[in-house]
């Protein structure tokens, strides 16, 4: 279970704090909704450790993960941009999930099998730029799971795709959510998207969350 306890942040010149309460479990996708500017971000922020916050802890199934640097701490980040090298192969991009270290041969065949798993058979050798707006995300998601990391944060991640493209990515998220036990936290202020995925809902009202 990912536990987040009175986790308190503040911009320079805020008065009110945020304060974020929740639980995420394995194998299900936590949303979280609010409006515009009301600190979906941010919390994904704090929990990748990117902020640092002034209160409060992060603990992941007893573990305290809060002293730990960004590339430590076992969380993946998904955003509406695929963040890919669009100059590089579909198989170079996957590699990057992967340590530096790996060696070649069993490079490739987690990367075939990552591919395989998000439905890219046969791309390996095509280049990022040239693929759509669904296969980009789904380069990213074999990317996660290489990286193999229980935490998994969507930070609206389906906006920049046509309807039917986001409906099968967002099947495909809810599948490797289930099947690799992930804890998956969505930042959507899409109801459609929230609808469709959310086990556990919370609504960011007044820099605070509350069941929704």
């Amino acid at each position: 279970m990912l536990r987040i306890e009175e986790l308190t942040f503040a911009y320079p010149g805020q008065t009110t704090p945020y304060v974020f309460s929740f639980e995420a479990a394995p194998g299900e996708i936590t949303a979280i909704s609010g409006t515009s500017g009301s600190g979906k971000s941010t919390l994904l922020d704090l929990i990748a450790g990117f902020l640092q916050p002034t209160a409060g802890s992060i603990n992941l199934d007893g573990a305290d993960i809060l002293p730990l640097a960004p590339e430590q701490r076992p969380v993946s980040l998904l955003l509406q941009s695929e963040s890919l090298f669009e100059h590089l192969r579909t198989d170079r991009n996957v590699r990057l999930g992967l340590p530096p270290c790996t060696r070649q041969a069993e490079a490739s065949r987690r990367v075939d099998q990552a591919l395989d798993e998000v439905g890219l058979q046969g791309l390996q050798s095509q280049i990022a730029g040239t693929l759509s707006g669904g296969q980009k995300q789904r380069v990213a998601l074999a990317r996660t799971l290489l990286r193999d990391r229980p935490v998994l944060l969507l930070d609206e991640p389906f906006s920049a795709l046509d309807d039917d493209t986001r409906a099968t990515i967002r099947d495909l998220v809810q599948t490797l959510t289930l099947r690799h036990n992930w804890h998956t936290i969505l930042v959507s202020h899409h109801a459609d998207d929230v609808d469709a995925l959310a086990n556990r809902r919370y609504l960011l009202v007044d820099r605070r969350l509350q069941p929704a």
